[in-house]
């Protein structure tokens, strides 16, 4: 019916009143052409593009009441119209009707510009005696009429990366270069060594330092620790490195790090003990964590725009604790858990190079600690963003691609943020990549780990009045904040509070108390002497008061779902105290697993299973949100909810997700935990 009245009005007399009435406001070379596609669905017959371009416009739907109001049409469609002079262009026009917004898509011919497809909208919604050119929703589904135009958006049939898109496509094809080369370079090297009976002078010069079978000798370091990858948050530190090296050879060195004869290795090792000994059981926590993260972001991202029953799902999801999993669910406790862990790894690696720097907090001790840290999370991190800036300008994308392209255009504006790592500092619409905000936090909190250690190593009341002072701070932070913004506290709701990203949720102040609670288990059970428990009566109570904790989070989590409309002291509470308590909880897990009450617990947290996607975990946060962008942005219809949809759709981001980090992090993460430049 929509489709049929705006050719119908369109042709019966208005093209000639384009003519007359709107010359001056739209192009000629439009008109015509419009003129041309209307005069020729008149025909009996009319041309195969017209059909075409007829047949790609929006039509309003079923389940408008369950949230189908968007009305894309078909893009492909649209584009493969070839009229006479011009070719099939799809735009969308947005509108708002009441409080519905959505999208109509309108295929028109390519001459036309955005601004001439608004003033034909706008001609056509000036007839209110007429059906307009998109007719508004009915009055039996919207009580309101009345339309309001948004704004108009052409997609471009053709992409034009510029030098921005170019440059990041050559970054990425470096980093994927070197290691490969490198790679051949050490195959080669190895069958060179392999028709020799024994090395010659020569050889045995150039390649000191590898031993017989091509693999990286470190002062007195095994092959197995060499390659052991390392345990910190987010695969946090390594000491594995190349040895000390000769100018000469230095290059050699380097080119046999980068191999994937190197890289490869102990990746899918499934010994559950970390490098250093102990914490098997974060493997396990690490792991679920990352998978209740991609379950939460696999329905986020379909749910802001791309559900055809958006109403339907929240009534079915947002209200039911079995959906915890899901975007229904506190999925931000996971990232509380990541903070914890992050905390936790980062005091224990400090305190490591302090003993190994005989005892000295030293100010190249710290230097060292910092550039470690960088140079575990930036050449993966930077890979990613310029992987994602080249991928925007090559791809053909679809009608819901929309609410991410200008986020995404922010890297070309915003870049030097991730670099510097300060991009949670920014306005939330202005971060490149907008995941990649918890690593600028998280590096932020990584910072005060010497702080605190010194005043830890100084003197402990001092050290126990400022760890006290910073998670007061953070907590009364968080409730103020909450409190003066009634900001809500559950994620669905946030869809509609701009200010809980923009001043809450990506900020140290009011994140910081996990990674905190983090830094202090780690101080303990790093110096510890003795073991905390004693008895199973003290296991017990810890495992009830541990479970209870975490339950009461995630029920109270929806208990508090609504955006309040005043100031709520419960939210305000819940907001400033479930961070440090979850963390306790998840603490007391790493607490009684390491001495010995952890139980069928501990058992499964330690499979062995868990340990080679623990290894690659780093790499898959940051790759799989690009696989459901990519997803939904070359969807050209919506996605319908239910479990068993977004069951497949989950499952297949992970498996994706999984096969492209091993090898980014073989390719681009390791070689870089490995290399440690020294002319020594």
């Amino acid at each position: 019916m929509t489709l049929f009245w705006v050719v119908f009005l369109l042709f019966e007399g208005r093209s000639v009143a384009l003519e007359s009435t709107q010359a001056s406001t739209v192009s000629q070379r439009c008109m015509d052409d419009t003129n041309n596609f209307l005069w020729e669905i008149k025909q009996d017959r009319p041309k195969e593009y017209a059909v075409l371009m007829y047949d790609a416009f929006g039509k309003m739907g079923s389940n408008v009441e369950g949230g189908n109001a968007n009305q894309p049409g078909l893009l492909k469609e649209c584009r493969s119209a070839r009229g006479p002079t011009f070719s099939g262009q799809y735009c969308q026009v947005f509108l708002r009707q009441g409080t519905v917004q959505y999208f109509v898509g309108i295929c028109v011919p390519d001459s036309c510009g955005e601004a001439d497809v608004e003033m034909l909208v706008l001609y056509g919604n000036l007839h209110t005696d007429q059906m307009s050119l998109i007719p508004p929703l009915p009055p039996i589904l919207l009580n309101q009429s009345s339309q309001e135009m948004i704004m108009t958006h052409c997609l471009s049939n053709t992409s034009a990366p510029d030098a921005s898109d170019v440059t990041c496509l050559f970054v990425c094809c470096v980093m994927v270069a070197i290691p490969l080369a490198a790679t051949v370079f050490t195959a080669i090297m190895r069958w060179q060594r392999s028709r020799e009976v024994s090395p010659t002078a020569e050889s045995s010069r150039l390649n000191t330092g590898l031993n017989l079978y091509g693999t990286l000798k470190t002062n007195g370091s095994s092959n197995s620790e060499i390659n052991s990858n390392t345990f910190e948050e987010n695969g946090n530190d390594s000491t594995s490195h190349t040895a000390l090296c000769l100018p000469r050879s230095c290059v050699y060195r380097c080119l046999q790090v980068f191999s994937l004869q190197t890289t490869s290795q102990g990746v899918f090792n499934t010994s559950s003990t970390i490098p250093g000994g102990g914490y098997s059981s974060l493997h396990g926590i690490r792991v679920l964590s990352l998978l209740w993260i991609m379950c939460g972001h696999s329905a986020q991202f379909s749910v802001i725009n791309n559900l055809d029953n958006y109403k339907n799902w929240k009534k079915t999801v947002e209200r039911n604790p079995l959906y915890v999993l899901t975007m229904s669910g506190p999925v931000f406790l996971a990232v509380d858990t990541f903070l914890l862990l992050g905390g936790l790894l980062s005091a224990r690696s400090l305190l490591g190079s302090i003993d190994r720097a005989e005892d000295k907090l030293s100010p190249s001790v710290v230097a060292d600690y910092l550039f470690k840290r960088i140079k575990r999370i930036q050449p993966l991190h930077l890979f990613i963003m310029c992987l994602t800036i080249g991928l925007i300008s090559l791809v053909q994308w679809g009608p819901y691609w929309f609410p991410f392209i200008d986020t995404m255009m922010d890297c070309k504006t915003y870049w030097w943020a991730n670099l510097l790592l300060i991009s949670n500092l920014l306005p939330v619409h202005e971060i490149c990549i907008p995941w990649t905000w918890y690593l600028s936090l998280d590096f932020q909190c990584y910072a005060t780990t010497p702080l605190l250690v010194y005043f830890y190593r100084l003197n402990r009341g001092v050290f126990t009045v400022v760890a006290g002072g910073l998670l007061l701070m953070t907590t009364v932070s968080s409730v103020v904040i909450t409190a003066l913004l009634q900001l809500p506290v559950f994620q669905p709701s946030t869809l509609t509070s701009e200010n809980y990203v923009l001043y809450y949720y990506v900020k140290p102040y009011t994140r910081y108390g996990p990674f905190l609670i983090g830094i202090l288990t780690g101080i303990y059970l790093t110096t510890k002497k003795e073991q905390l428990l004693k008895t199973k009566w003290q296991a017990a109570l810890g495992w009830f008061c541990c479970l209870s904790v975490m339950a009461v989070l995630v029920g109270l989590a929806y208990i508090l779902r609504e955006t309040p409309a005043a100031t709520s002291v419960p939210h305000a509470l819940y907001q400033g105290l479930h961070r440090p308590l979850w963390a306790l909880a998840v603490t007391w897990i790493i607490l009684a697993c390491e001495e010995g009450y952890g139980g069928f617990i501990k058992s499964l947290l330690s499979l062995g299973f868990w340990v080679p996607l623990s290894n690659i975990s780093f790499a898959c946060y940051l790759t799989h949100p690009v696989f459901i962008l990519l997803y939904i942005g070359l969807q050209e219809t919506p996605i319908h909810y239910s479990d068993i949809n977004f069951m497949y759709l989950f499952l297949g981001h992970v498996v994706l997700t999984l096969a492209v980090s091993y090898v980014l992090t073989v390719l681009v993460e390791k070689p870089y935990l490995l290399l440690r430049w020294s002319t020594e």
